[in-house]
């Protein structure tokens, strides 16, 4: 071979190996919404109030500053080093490879469970809708459309995630304007109104154990924020985007969930029987009480719009860390190979999706029931979100010190470091060690902690082949 084709040969694979950066500002700001806006504020948020009264709030603030925390740390070392890879690549180096792959397996995984669980609600509520066809059909006809977004050039994402999320944002935006109304008295219709549901019955009737065990729930709520800094590996300036998303961060989760919790348990007595139904919703309650007509339509439509955003993110998410991965060597080679001209890892979205079609298969299954699948794959995701938090916190912790050894500059800066980065950390570990020991929490522990054990084995051996082919 001489050394023109050498030449064309080395360009071929570098070209199938890069992707694509045309995602625009636009998209990525919505993204950055969008990504703690989920089913889990719609629909969850109802339980978590029923558990823990108006005390509620505190739940959702805590886990509120931890993500505004961990999105400082992330953003910090993201600007520095943008990467599609985000946090396991930073794992990798600061921590060891083993922590790179460990806990970008572990995400990969998370995603792609969720993916099918989303499926699963969106063929519920479609199946409702038009009860003559059956909800398997539904789940597996929304994976497959689904899913097939991504395997376009990437800004098509950008522009379904977008309107998606457009209307998520519209729809909660009208929820706080109508609320805001009603506690302020001037909503003309209604059961409700004013403040005094706060505190008629107590504002923590269950005492401070009920809202210790809602704040550990609620924290999972929040995963999806840092999907801005994968993401914006496909822009054209990748570190303004990460600023911008980094500091918006904080108004986003005061408005979207704190705000509107607030308003919710203003005006819905805490221990309505509905509130803790499965699948109800605080939201639609709300709306029921303050005599919005068609609210179980409205709220499902939005329901449903959130869950086909969130199915769509979690594939293009799980997509690109199966991509950073192999592209690190801890994946298959052929993942990180993308198509010419659009700059799509191909192989990696078909391997990331292909979890989703087979879970969605399961629902023709006669023998297997298909929820209690999904109950037992999501137990082994149940702790990745703070998995994820303390991994980035550590990673930050050693990453700062390398940049201000090197002098190099540091664009965006965590708070009081090292003290409140050493705070985070003592905090995560204090919620997985009382995770522990709360009941309701402990199927997900062991489940996930297991899972982790196993893969982060799997990095270890991985860790020392590599030392030992890189001695020889």
């Amino acid at each position: 071979m001489d050394a023109t084709s050498t030449s064309t040969s080395t360009a071929k694979v570098e070209h199938e190996s890069k992707l694509s950066a045309s995602l625009k500002s636009r998209h990525l700001t919505m993204m950055s919404i969008a990504g703690v806006i989920g089913g889990a504020l719609f629909v969850g948020s109802g339980s978590v109030i029923h558990s823990a009264g108006p005390a509620a709030i505190l739940a959702y603030l805590a886990g509120g500053i931890l993500v505004v925390l961990i999105m400082r740390m992330l953003g910090e070392m993201a600007t520095s080093s943008p990467d599609t890879g985000s946090f396991s690549t930073y794992a990798e180096r600061a921590i060891g490879r083993w922590a790179g792959f460990t806990i970008g397996w572990l995400y990969w995984w998370f995603w792609v469970i969720l993916m099918a669980w989303e499926a699963y609600v969106a063929g519920k509520i479609l199946h409702g809708w038009f009860p003559s066809i059956s909800v398997n059909v539904f789940v597996l006809a929304t994976t497959l459309v689904l899913i097939s977004v991504n395997f376009f050039n990437v800004k098509h994402y950008g522009e379904f995630e977008f309107w998606f999320a457009l209307i998520k944002v519209v729809a909660i935006i009208c929820f706080l304007v109508v609320c805001g109304l009603a506690v302020v008295n001037l909503w003309p219709t209604g059961e409700v109104h004013g403040l005094s549901n706060l505190t008629a019955q107590g504002f923590m009737p269950n005492g401070m154990e009920a809202v210790v065990v809602a704040m550990l729930g609620v924290m999972f709520a929040f995963l999806g924020a840092e999907i801005v800094t994968i993401a914006a590996a496909e822009s054209k300036n990748p570190s303004e985007q990460i600023v911008k998303a980094t500091n918006s961060v904080v108004w986003r989760v005061c408005l979207f969930y704190v705000g509107s919790i607030f308003l919710i348990v203003a005006l819905v007595p805490w221990n309505d029987p509905l509130m803790g139904t499965s699948g109800y919703g605080s939201y639609r309650r709300t709306l029921e009480l303050l005599g919005i007509p068609g609210a179980e339509l409205v709220m499902n439509f939005v329901v449903l719009t959130s869950v086909s955003s969130c199915l769509i993110s979690a594939h293009y998410t799980a997509s690109r860390m199966l991509f950073s991965l192999s592209t690190r060597g801890d994946a298959p080679s052929f993942f990180k190979i993308t198509r010419a001209g659009t700059g799509v890892p191909v192989f990696s979205i078909i391997g990331s999706c292909s979890v989703a079609v087979f879970v969605a298969l399961i629902n023709f299954s006669e023998t297997l029931r298909p929820k209690d699948v999904l109950d037992v794959l999501m137990n082994t995701t149940g702790m990745i979100a703070l998995l994820v938090y303390l991994v980035i916190a550590f990673s930050q912790l050693k990453m700062r010190r390398k940049l201000e050894a090197e002098g190099k500059p540091i664009r965006l800066k965590m708070w009081l470091f090292p003290w409140l980065t050493y705070l985070v950390i003592v905090f995560i570990i204090g919620c997985l060690v009382t995770m522990a020991f709360v009941p309701d929490y402990q199927v997900l522990v062991f489940s996930t902690g297991a899972a982790a054990i196993v893969v982060a084995l799997m990095g270890a051996v991985l860790h020392v082949r590599a030392a030992k082919k890189a001695l020889s």
